[in-house]
């Protein structure tokens, strides 16, 4: 097998939380382009009816699967089907995740501020969920001795961050420790475990309301690249991570940040 043949999915399987729109998307349409069969999941399923409709469109393999990933009962069962009707699981990506709202620079952001209620959907769904996920993928990938499982993380959960909530940034730096630990368990079975922590991206998070001028300008001016990113750019490192390109990476959860992590 050659270095491009590495990167290839053809004949596998992957799942994707959260993959309606934004980082999610993305990600599936990279898996689906080299060549795997994606399961696209969330909430919303008129974005994921369009979404699949796309992938139809382009020749791509993909099922639209509504999913609330902070129902472990639902993740079970659609990861479950999933894996079951096609007779494998090669990659998880939990992407699926809600912001805490604003960072505690604001009044309403600060520790007096917090709402009990959204700190605890943002867990459910950001910690929660992705634990869920990782737990019945690895119910497949475990004993087939094989699989790739991949959660998306964020550089706030890498350092402390101005503009994120408490609940987003605790919920993010969790699920990199999450990545770790298993990581471990699983390495015995050559299932390898990583987590991808982006920076500033143009998505739909927080009502989209990183696309105002004035919020991206902020953002930008935090990065060492001078920008935000657009959603292709997580297409790279997300299909290392899912593809046999990854056979010696494990428990490690990479930025993709313009540089932000080097300062």
């Amino acid at each position: 097998m050659n270095h491009t043949q590495r990167f290839s999915m053809t004949g596998k399987t992957a799942l994707v939380t959260g993959a309606a729109s934004g980082l999610g998307l993305a990600i599936a349409e990279a898996l689906a382009e080299a060549g795997a069969t994606v399961a696209l999941t969330d909430l919303d399923r008129e974005g994921l009816e369009r979404a699949a409709a796309s992938f139809d469109e382009r020749g791509w393999r993909a099922e639209a699967l509504p999913l609330d990933v902070s129902d472990r009962a639902q993740v079970d069962a659609v990861v479950n089907n999933f894996a079951t009707r096609h007779g494998r699981l090669d990659a998880l990506v939990a992407n699926a995740g809600v912001t805490a709202g604003p960072g505690y620079r604001t009044e309403a952001g600060q520790l007096s501020g917090v709402d009990d209620a959204q700190w605890d959907k943002v867990l459910a769904v950001n910690l929660t969920g992705v634990f869920a996920s990782i737990r019945a993928a690895a119910r497949h990938m475990k004993p087939a001795r094989d699989g790739r499982i991949v959660a998306v993380a964020s550089v706030a959960g890498l350092k402390s961050e101005v503009m994120c909530g408490y609940a987003y940034t605790a919920t993010k730096a969790a699920v990199v420790n999450l990545v770790r630990q298993a990581a471990m368990e699983l390495a015995p079975a050559n299932v390898m475990v990583n987590g991808i922590a982006p920076g500033p991206f143009r998505t739909n998070i927080a009502g989209g309301r990183i696309r105002q001028p004035e919020v991206e300008a902020e953002f930008a001016s935090m990065v060492p690249l001078g920008r935000i990113a657009d959603t292709n750019e997580i297409k790279g490192v997300a299909l290392l991570l899912a593809s046999p390109a990854s056979s010696f990476m494990t428990g490690v959860t990479i930025p993709v940040d313009g540089g932000i992590m080097a300062r």
